[in-house]
């Protein structure tokens, strides 16, 4: 990763020396001012990028993801809302070129889903999505509702680091209580003809991985120990943070007050309430269009992650 920033430094610095070769020439007559203003804001536009990825410079933010979608306050319409936010996500996903996989799903009573859980597996995911941790709030005229009523409804976002070989997590076999289960929701008859779905539950922490992505039970037993093991490792990030500056990261209750990004549709506004950006474009927002709210909230505490 060195390697990386390093190159990205000496092709920023390429970019920059030809912009002020570029001015010389225009000083002398031989460049236009719209060919310094076209160089100047390619320019600006890498410096930026380059001060942002300066931010995600923690071992962590190198990983992979889990990103988990849970439901809050808001019954069915919260169900869809968690719909739409999956779907949010993991067209980020695909655009950003990252390998993805869903890892458990539960369906809602009426419609949408009530929780799921997804893997994102590339450079600097986590980094990118720590920001994410958190409620997110949904103000709509609701299509359940027959009076066209304006309705809010929540969903608490997690985001873990998906651990890897490089990073050491003893687990004590001692510690975990297993659960087997039919899988349930997509994936053809063939997942609910054994128990191959798995939940262990690490006893000392209280914190439960499930798992039903693959047929074998064994695999899906090996896919829930590493979300455990990422569980445990950002549990331990979130303790060195608290120690640190006291901050309390996604402990918060999917209610009123707690949200920090809100989505009002009708308005046709996007704003996250620790960076204030905002913006007008909720079709593209919800199309997965969301770099530019995870840049917001990186440089806006940069310090703070």
């Amino acid at each position: 990763m060195h390697k990386q920033w390093v190159e990205n430094y000496r092709s920023t610095e390429t970019v920059v020396e030809d912009l002020e070769v570029l001015l010389e020439f225009q000083k002398e007559g031989e460049a236009s001012e719209a060919e310094v203003e076209e160089k100047y804001q390619k320019a600006v536009e890498i410096v930026d990028d380059l001060e942002f990825r300066s931010t995600l410079n923690k071992p962590e933010d190198e990983l992979s993801a889990i990103l988990e979608i849970n439901a809050g306050a808001g019954g069915t319409e919260a169900c869809d809302w968690t719909d739409m936010l999956m779907r949010m996500y993991v067209m980020w996903a695909e655009k950003s070129g990252y390998k993805l996989s869903q890892l458990n799903l539960q369906d809602g009573d009426v419609a949408g889903i009530k929780s799921v859980s997804l893997e994102i597996k590339g450079d600097f995911v986590y980094g990118l999505l720590k920001g994410e941790n958190g409620v997110h709030r949904l103000v709509r005229v609701s299509p359940f509702n027959a009076q066209g009523k304006r309705m809010t409804s929540f969903a608490s976002v997690f985001v873990h680091p998906l651990v890897d070989d490089s990073i050491e997590i003893d687990i004590n076999p001692a510690d975990l209580e297993w659960d087997t289960f039919r899988a349930s929701g997509a994936g053809g008859q063939h997942v609910n003809k054994t128990e191959s779905a798995v939940r262990v539950r690490h006893l000392p922490s209280g914190l439960v991985a499930e798992c039903q992505e693959e047929r074998s039970q064994h695999m899906n037993r090996e896919k829930a120990m590493q979300m455990l093991r990422s569980k445990l490792y950002e549990k331990a990030l979130e303790e060195q943070r608290a120690e640190k500056d006291k901050v309390e990261a996604g402990k918060m209750a999917n209610e009123w007050g707690s949200q920090i990004r809100s989505y009002v549709l009708d308005d046709r506004r996007v704003k996250d309430h620790r960076s204030n950006y905002q913006t007008s474009q909720t079709d593209a927002v919800l199309d997965g269009n969301i770099d530019d709210f995870l840049k917001a909230y990186l440089m806006h505490q940069p310090n703070k992650n």
